[in-house]
């Protein structure tokens, strides 16, 4: 509600605006959006206030689009113009995507093609699967892990310590008992660990989380070997559940031929993949899938919106369905498979790059997330939008991201690593061994420790 003194003010500045005794630059600060009443008086100037705020904020959008490369996005996102028209509608796909309410603006006929695609990808028949379109990997997640909890009440969750957050996340909102598992170098679960674990806790059930594709270092669990350590631990298939998550490398993996495949015909339980991932779109969205005869366990029927419910949301973004439709229509299997090799093969020409400059780097098969040192400058950081992890940062290949993106990236960091370790005096490059093998350490113990390649 607005206030005398808000109101007061606000007619003071639209009328400082008009008069030019606000410099109209004000308006350009994108970092700076006030909320004021509309007055019919100032109409005119307040629109003209908004578009050039709107504008700016385009161009710092569009600024920031070109330096992205630490962050698991693919923002070509330009074929979604077309789309545009729809966002005159509100689009609400709330409850069950596979049941009608009495809410008719929904797109839930898009979103059960999405989920076919997906069930198709990942082997699994129409009449045994159940899904929706989510806001995301985090949610699906979510509503993987409370499947698994309600199936196995009693059941401890093992994952691995190089987990995405949601996973720790969902553990304790759940309250579940929970085991942190060991990594190997490449950042894949210790099976090991992983059964040491296992047979200290065999008289409870084992809610397992995979990793297809590690958040940080893009590294892929062995499914196989998960799969095969709980059998050989004595879990029968009632006693687990396994759920992938597939954030990213969920539509990577499908389109190598050598890579491990993601299949409900092996016993697993759920998979859950975000779809402004590799594929790109102008929002947050994921897809969720698991098996049909899961569900039951806390699907409601809802009279309010006259339909069954079974999703963590509620309401959801009607939008996201299409445009994940239309991205598999546009590019289908062929051209997503393109982008995928693109994304391998612009990943080796990064981390070829790296190690001609003596910068310790590492980046796993079949990985399109490029690990190494931890550069030393702050604004550096932020400029190319970079991720870092204690002495690493990475770069992920998606597929905007450009040889001339890299080659430029390449440059300003062989140009400022020169100025942040000139001479080797009292600051050095990080050992980086224990965190990415001694075989991809440039430090000077371990590597040669070459500036610019000298």
């Amino acid at each position: 509600m607005a206030t005398l003194t808000s109101i007061t003010n606000t007619k003071t500045n639209m009328a400082a605006i008009s008069t030019g005794a606000i410099d109209e630059n004000d308006c350009k600060k994108p970092e700076t959006f006030v909320l004021v009443e509309p007055y019919e008086e100032c109409d005119a100037e307040r629109q003209v206030c908004l578009s050039k705020r709107m504008i700016e904020f385009q161009e710092h959008l569009t600024e920031r689009t070109s330096h992205l490369l630490g962050y698991h996005l693919n923002l070509s996102c330009n074929h979604l113009m077309d789309l545009s028209p729809l966002l005159r509608f509100h689009i609400n796909n709330v409850g069950d995507p596979f049941k009608e309410s009495n809410l008719g603006l929904h797109s839930k006929k898009f979103e059960v093609e999405v989920l076919d695609w997906f069930a198709q990808l990942w082997e699994i028949e129409k009449d045994e699967y159940w899904g929706y379109v989510t806001n995301g990997g985090t949610e699906g997640n979510l509503q993987a892990l409370l499947l698994g909890r309600e199936l196995l009440p009693d059941g401890i969750l093992y994952t691995s310590r190089e987990s995405h957050y949601s996973i720790f996340k969902a553990a304790r909102m759940y309250r579940m008992d929970y085991q942190i598992i060991s990594t190997l170098t490449t950042g894949e679960i210790d099976c090991d660990d992983l059964r040491a674990k296992l047979i200290l806790n065999k008289d409870k059930p084992a809610i397992i989380n995979v990793n297809i594709g590690t958040t940080f270092k893009g590294a892929i669990d062995d499914l196989d070997l998960i799969i095969k350590t709980l059998e050989e631990c004595g879990f029968s298939d009632k006693q687990f559940y396994i759920h992938c998550d597939a954030a990213l490398y969920g539509l990577i993996t499908p389109f190598l031929g050598q890579a491990p495949k993601i299949s409900f015909k092996k016993p697993i339980s759920s998979v859950s993949v975000s779809a402004h991932k590799l594929l790109g779109s102008a929002m947050p969205c994921g897809v969720h899938i698991t098996r049909k005869r899961y569900i039951g366990l806390f699907s409601e029927s809802i009279e309010y919106i006259a339909t069954v419910d079974a999703t963590i949301s509620g309401s959801r973004n009607g939008h996201t369905p299409i445009f994940i439709w239309y991205v598999l229509n546009i590019k289908g299997y062929k051209g997503i498979q393109q982008d995928v090799r693109k994304c391998l093969m612009n990943a080796r020409y990064l981390r070829d790059g790296l190690r001609n400059a003596g910068i310790s780097t590492m980046l796993n098969e079949m990985s399109i997330v490029v690990v190494f040192e931890r550069p030393l400058d702050h604004e550096f950081l932020n400029y190319w939008q970079l991720s870092c992890l204690e002495n690493m940062a990475h770069v992920v290949v998606m597929p905007h991201v450009t040889i001339k993106m890299l080659d430029d990236f390449l440059d300003d960091l062989v140009q400022k690593r020169n100025i942040w370790y000139d001479g080797y005096g009292d600051v050095q490059p990080p050992c980086l061994a224990k965190d990415i093998g001694v075989s991809n350490c440039s430090c000077l113990d371990h590597g040669n420790g070459l500036i610019d390649g000298n």
